[in-house]
């Protein structure tokens, strides 16, 4: 994974909005690479203490990031509801980086 994907990957989660949620596969979509939802989550690996990684989800709205609790409590935060490891109401939430930037 080459550098210029993953500062992509980065501008786009940042543009997410509080209170919504995105998927890997939408975010590899919007930068030109619609295969490599693997890539996106790998670029994740390493990232400061307020980047909004929280609000990026696998496609069936489920967390599997390693750290779900985290994530989980900042999303309660951010008037997301998470039962299960999956995101209530996903579809209604659901931010198309391609359909809104």
């Amino acid at each position: 994974m080459n550098e210029l994907f993953k500062q992509q990957v980065y501008e786009i989660i940042r543009l997410i909005p509080t209170g919504r949620v995105t998927s890997y596969g939408a975010i590899a979509k919007a930068v030109g690479y619609p295969n490599h939802s693997r890539h996106v989550g790998n670029a994740l690996r390493n990232y400061d203490e307020d980047f909004p990684a929280h609000r990026v989800c696998n496609s069936s709205g489920r967390i599997t990031a390693s750290c779900l609790r985290d994530f989980v409590g900042k999303l309660s935060k951010e008037g997301v509801e998470v039962k299960d490891n999956k995101i209530q109401n996903f579809k209604n939430i659901f931010w198309n980086p391609i359909e809104e930037l």
